[in-house]
């Protein structure tokens, strides 16, 4: 039996020594390796954080204490710790534990995080009510893998900076260049700053001035020499100015030292932040070798670090890079944006042969919709990858900043649609609706790799009026490309076939399975399909032929039903006085789990098989318009339409 096989609870670890400990966190990360081997998952981030994980729970009562992490992916030990250990191979599958804290998962998890720079603001809420209620138990952020690169980050160190609300702050730096400040004099000056003996006697000299006349005077000497010899040899100056006592850096893989060290400072009155230095990746040579590969990865061999492909058509991101290099050789006004995603978008060689026109600026995509506006302002033509859910954050700068100057910001959306075992916090279901609300706003979707290659080169040569998006999966293509650049006419649907009374309407990955549809159902009756390549706006040419045309109309997408291409197509058909059957098949109302993408869709039922059962059950025309959206496991809801005010919701998901 293993040291790991003994820990049932985080109450286990306080039990035990210092050299106990460091044997179990090389069993600990030897399991991390297999278990993410196996499922996927974020690798580096969780071995890295190995000590300061066990240290956390050595040091505080969970889930008494509470714990937040930011960025959440950092929680795999923390699981292993907490009574999840038996649970870890179902990390991130259908039915299984997430690879982020969650609330409803454990107590162990006060917070839930997939997006990052949240936790230090959701801290201070802890501890103000805490205090409110009268209660005493500790409140510990673990800040990240380039948290504090996002500006929600500094909102909340400001804010609890000056409340002088007890919270301790950890700053997991694992960017290498902080190695060299990690040596013997920061290791004594931290050692010195964090001793409850020197506090003490800092309080008491504070104390003493207090009783001369010229008190105010020097305490304002004695504070600026404290400030100065600060300034000189503690990186984290910035910090004490914020209002936060601070201590660091030190090496987050010396565990002995992580525990003295919280130890000594967790009970000092006020906020406190704590630096330490890890190695991401820690322990797998591979992942330590490149961290920006191992970072989130599928499953791979854990003894080679191989990854398990299957796959022999490239992946959108990858056409996506490949086509920026072209375009950017093409055009020197092309300049590529992303926000801490260079890898996962995509941008890598870009970064690398035009490293003058690319910008990654942290985790921050307002800043970088923001600096992109700037940008198009000024003449140049910035490319924005940000991922669906990330994107969410930058709302406010695509209406205020972009669109309502009519700016000529591309932005590229990765992750659109599901994208599987990182579930609800990076499902990118709800761009469709929160962009299309937008005036002056294009959307586009691309139902394969060369017509997103087209699309790309469609929006650096028009003169967009407004911002322009492109949103596509985490997927492969769906079929070989031939890189052949399509004349693609602006604002209009493919009519890929127009025979027979029905026609599925789909765009981006759906039009793969409307034709999967037309395949199955050939021998019983024909459908047309379009492909409603831009969702806005609408193809008001395009829909008033399907009114005169067909008897039955059915939108497919792989986005949110509410604000959805059903909804607009809906509502335009109903403003027309349609009197034939329309149906809507779309994400439900509801935040989606994890799981394999292909078994998510096939609960939700967008699948060609559940597509087509119900297409053969389509009856006569009704004699009411109803816009009819079908969820998952046979649940409907039902709209009513009115002429001119849209699709109203008129009853409860069933």
């Amino acid at each position: 039996m293993g040291l790991l096989d003994k820990i049932k609870d985080s109450s286990d670890i306080s039990q035990l020594d210092d050299t106990t400990l460091v044997e179990l966190a090389e069993e600990i990360r030897q399991e991390i390796i297999s278990v993410v081997a196996e499922t996927g998952g974020h690798l580096a981030s969780n071995l890295g954080a190995v000590e300061l994980t066990l240290a956390l729970h050595h040091c505080f009562h969970i889930p008494e204490d509470k714990i937040l992490w930011d960025v959440g992916h950092q929680c795999y030990v923390h699981k292993m710790l907490t009574g999840r250990r038996d649970r870890m191979r179902t990390l991130r599958q259908y039915n299984g534990i997430a690879g982020f804290p969650k609330r409803d998962e454990s107590p162990a998890d006060p917070f839930g995080a997939g997006h990052a720079s949240t936790a230090i603001s959701a801290a201070l809420g802890f501890a103000a009510s805490r205090d409110n209620l009268g209660k005493n138990y500790q409140v510990v952020a673990v800040v990240g893998d380039g948290a504090l690169t996002g500006g929600l980050a500094y909102e909340g160190l400001n804010n609890a900076g000056a409340s002088r609300k007890n919270l301790l702050v950890i700053l997991n730096d694992n960017n290498m260049s902080i190695s060299k400040n990690v040596g013997a004099i920061s290791k004594y000056l931290t050692n010195i700053m964090a001793d409850q003996r020197f506090n003490k006697l800092r309080n008491e000299i504070w104390e003493l001035t207090g009783k001369f006349k010229r008190r105010d005077k020097i305490r304002s000497i004695v504070s600026n020499l404290e400030d100065s010899i600060k300034g000189l040899f503690v990186p984290g100056y910035l910090f004490d100015k914020l209002g936060f006592r601070y201590f660091g850096p030190i090496d987050g893989h010396d565990l002995p030292l992580l525990i003295k060290t919280i130890n000594q400072i967790k009970d000092l009155p006020g906020p406190k932040m704590l630096h330490i230095a890890t190695v991401k990746g820690k322990g797998y040579p591979p992942a330590e070798a490149d961290a920006m590969k191992y970072h989130g990865v599928g499953s791979f061999d854990k003894i080679t670090g191989n990854a398990n492909l299957s796959a022999d058509l490239p992946q959108y991101t990858t056409v996506f890079g490949e086509t920026m290099l072209e375009l950017a050789a093409a055009d020197k006004r092309v300049i590529a944006v992303t926000a801490a995603m260079t890898s996962g978008t995509g941008l890598s060689k870009f970064a690398e042969k035009f490293p003058e026109r690319f910008y990654d600026v942290g985790i921050a995509e307002a800043h970088a919709s923001c600096f992109a506006a700037g940008l198009a302002a000024s003449g140049s033509r910035p490319f924005v990858a940000i991922y669906s859910t990330f994107l969410q954050r930058a709302y406010d700068q695509v209406i205020h900043d972009i669109a309502l100057q009519k700016l000529p910001v591309i932005f590229c959306i990765d992750r659109a649609g599901l994208v599987g075992e990182d579930g609800p916090t990076h499902h990118g279901c709800f761009d469709i609706a929160y962009l299309s609300a937008v005036p002056k706003m294009t959307i586009m979707a691309p139902k394969d790799g060369d017509e997103f290659r087209s699309m790309l080169f469609l929006a650096l040569k028009r003169e967009l009026e407004g911002p322009c998006a492109i949103r596509y999966p985490r997927a492969s293509v769906p079929k070989p490309m031939t890189n052949i650049i399509e004349d693609i006419e602006w604002g209009r649907w493919e009519k890929i076939q127009t025979s027979g009374d029905t026609v599925l309407i789909a765009y981006g990955t759906m039009v793969t399975l409307a034709r999967e549809v037309a395949e199955m159902l050939k021998e019983e009756k024909e459908l047309a399909i379009f492909n409603a390549r831009f969702v806005k706006p609408l193809d008001s040419d395009t829909l008033e032929f399907c009114f005169e045309t067909y008897r039955n109309i059915l939108v497919i997408e792989e986005a949110a039903a509410s604000g959805g291409l059903g909804q607009a197509v809906g509502g335009y058909l109903a403003s027309r006085g349609f009197k034939g059957r329309f149906e809507s098949f779309a994400i439900p109302d509801e935040f989606i789990h994890h799981g394999n993408r292909k078994i998510l869709l096939e609960e939700l039922g967008l699948t060609a098989d559940a597509v087509a059962e119900f297409v053969r059950k389509f009856q006569s025309p009704r004699r009411t318009f109803l816009q009819k959206i079908t969820f998952r496991k046979g649940g409907t809801a039902e709209f009513p339409a009115r002429a001119g005010n849209g699709v109203q919701q008129k009853h409860l998901y069933k």
